[in-house]
């Protein structure tokens, strides 16, 4: 599970944002600030792997917290969320290592998505294997989108199939279509058409589970 701490001097902005990291499977919230102050006594003590970095702090910018916080946590991502649409701005941000840069208001499929990227290609590389491939760096770097580069079926769009894919690889084990949509708040025919292509392209296996009736299809992420 991903630790995440929200840092937003905004409380309801803040609650909200929480509610969409709480929504996105694979991540937890475990705590929230206001202040850079109270940002670096929450880093150091929760030591999260992610934060979700708001810019126009009271007592400080939020780019030069971004430095104070990996003092306590090297090991810390940032995403930063801001209203701030300045280009030098995002430059300074993308200069200073974050994973991401989303601007408010965003809703929660623009957060989960950015969400589900981090986790399955940052994140990622905390795995056991000791080299990484270019593929591996291609990833992080958003150059190996399997998704945006197969051609879809009619009706279907990146931006979903990168949901499932996201619901498949947060769960502990195989989903069948119907908790899919459940998760995602899709029909069931929608989210067994992604399925389906996604086996069709190899990256999913099926397994049947018996009952009553026809079996259950499941699917399970490749290993």
């Amino acid at each position: 599970m991903i630790k995440v701490l929200i840092v937003d001097d905004d409380f309801m902005v803040a609650k909200v944002h929480a509610g969409f990291i709480q929504r996105t499977a694979g991540f937890t919230v475990v705590g929230a600030a206001h202040t850079g102050a109270q940002a670096v006594v929450e880093t150091q003590r929760l030591q999260p792997d992610l934060v979700l970095l708001d810019i126009h702090l009271p007592d400080i910018n939020g780019l030069d917290l971004m430095h104070r916080l990996r003092e306590v946590a090297p090991e810390l991502d940032v995403l930063v969320i801001s209203a701030a649409r300045e280009v030098e701005t995002v430059r300074k941000a993308l200069r200073g290592g974050i994973v991401h840069y989303l601007i408010k208001p965003f809703s929660q499929a623009d957060l989960q998505e950015r969400l589900d990227h981090y986790r399955s290609a940052y994140h990622g590389l905390d795995s056991s294997k000791d080299v990484a491939e270019q593929s591996d760096v291609n990833k992080v770097f958003g150059l190996d989108s399997a998704a945006a580069q197969r051609p879809l079926p009619k009706g279907c769009s990146v931006e979903t199939l990168r949901l499932v894919e996201g619901a498949l690889k947060g769960a502990d084990g195989d989903l069948s279509a119907a908790e899919v949509a459940e998760q995602l708040g899709t029909s069931r025919v929608s989210a067994r058409r992604y399925l389906e292509y996604l086996h069709d392209e190899g990256l999913l296996e099926v397994r049947l589970k018996y009952g009553v009736g026809r079996p259950e299809r499941r699917y399970l992420p490749k290993a």
